[in-house]
């Protein structure tokens, strides 16, 4: 089978998701059109030079609607001759793109793709395309459905990580964050986004708040522990499905949550011989790709299962891989995987996550693969795993491997 390389990643800075946000005046269309833009200039790509761009984007309603992709190539410079597929696996949607785009490769289906993803979650907010599995009582009522921060919780009662535990880790990933961007470990990765004139709108991560200690956390009231408890009874719900639970201990707030943030990350991806047409050099291959599904209650799960299937399909364990991206929905996601396969918490999520950063839904999954690569390089390390939890319950993951 033709290796699938990765020749380049580049990614927005995430602006806050709301009104005042520096990215709100941005239309999702146009921040990927920068970001196609970012790809097509630093590597020199002309004509015909991918055969699609996959996008990810997961609310898509009004300007997200219609096949997202194929707006945002006719928006940018890229040939129009390039097609575009937008696809929605909710959190995981960018990392889904670059599977798909590196598995087409892989099966001869195409020299080289763009993919990735994008959410402006300020202008078009999560949840507004009102999902069945939401809003549909014969699918929520017979799948025990209750809401992510819920389920969050779920993982911290069944799995028995405490508040301070999960305060502990959002501290520590502002840290990182902070730490990273001092040291310009993003610098190979991070677009400026500028406005029609060229002037910069954005060229950091504005979400961070590198100040927060434990002190300032522990002061934050649970978010989900008046859903649980007040409003239908969410916690009533999930104890049907877990009879073995007394109750639902509600850890999680905004400090240990995900941020709402908009961004959009993009990957290019080709074989060999597209590296030879265009002279680029690969920076990794893509050596395993995997999605499972998983319980939809507890639902956030998935990056444990997905782990252990990526890991058998590519005749791997958990000590082959040297640093690990795990997707920072809530903070007991990431503590579950650390528990699930006893890793150093010193390789997992080495430069902050998506707490510190935001979590721009459709992005997430290319934004973390690229984290991951500019990291192996930087510490001259050799594999990475990257994985995130998914709305429904699912998973999926990604193993990249320097070239």
């Amino acid at each position: 089978m033709t290796e699938a390389y990765i020749y380049d990643a580049v990614r927005t800075p995430r602006g806050k998701g709301r009104k005042d946000g520096a990215l709100h005046e941005v239309t999702s269309v146009r921040l990927s059109a920068n970001v196609l833009n970012a790809l097509k200039e630093r590597n020199n790509l002309d004509g015909h030079a991918v055969e699609d761009v996959i996008w990810g984007n997961v609310t898509q309603v009004k300007e997200q609607g219609g096949c997202l992709a194929r707006t945002a190539v006719m928006a940018s410079d890229l040939d129009e001759s390039i097609p575009g597929l937008a696809i929605n696996r909710f959190c995981a949607s960018g990392m889904e793109a670059v599977n798909l785009a590196a598995n087409q490769v892989k099966g001869g289906a195409g020299d080289a793709y763009i993919a990735g993803g994008v959410e402006m979650m300020g202008r078009v907010p999560m949840g507004s395309d009102g999902a069945a599995v939401a809003v549909d009582p014969s699918v929520a009522m017979e799948e025990y459905f209750v809401p992510q921060g819920i389920s969050a919780d779920i993982i911290a009662t069944e799995y028995g990580f405490t508040r301070d535990q999960a305060d502990a880790l959002a501290v520590e990933s502002q840290r990182r964050a902070k730490a990273a961007w001092d040291d310009n470990r993003f610098a190979k990765s991070i677009i400026t986004v500028r406005d029609v004139n060229g002037l910069p709108i954005l060229d950091h991560d504005e979400y961070m708040r590198p100040g927060t200690d434990m002190q300032s956390l522990g002061s934050l009231k649970a978010s989900f522990e008046e859903m649980g408890k007040v409003m239908p009874g969410f916690d009533k719900i999930a104890l049907m499905k877990y009879p073995h639970l007394e109750a639902i201990n509600h850890i999680h707030h905004a400090g240990n949550s995900s941020g709402i943030v908009d961004g959009s990350a993009g990957v290019l991806i080709g074989n060999e011989e597209f590296g030879k047409k265009f002279g680029l050099k690969p920076r990794a291959r893509i050596r395993q790709t995997c999605k499972i599904g998983t319980d939809p209650t507890i639902m956030l799960t998935g990056p444990v299962p997905a782990t252990q299937k990526i890991l058998a399909d590519s005749g791997m364990n958990i000590g082959d891989i040297d640093l690990f991206e795990v997707n920072e929905a809530f903070a007991s996601v990431v503590l579950r995987f650390q528990q699930a396969f006893d890793v150093d918490p010193e390789l997992v999520n080495v430069n902050g996550g998506s707490i510190a950063m935001g979590h721009p839904l459709g992005a997430t999954g290319a934004i973390i693969i690229g984290t991951l690569l500019d990291e192996l390089e930087r510490s001259d390390k050799e594999v990475g795993l990257a994985t995130l939890c998914i709305a429904s319950g699912m998973g999926a993951a990604t193993i990249i491997e320097r070239v």
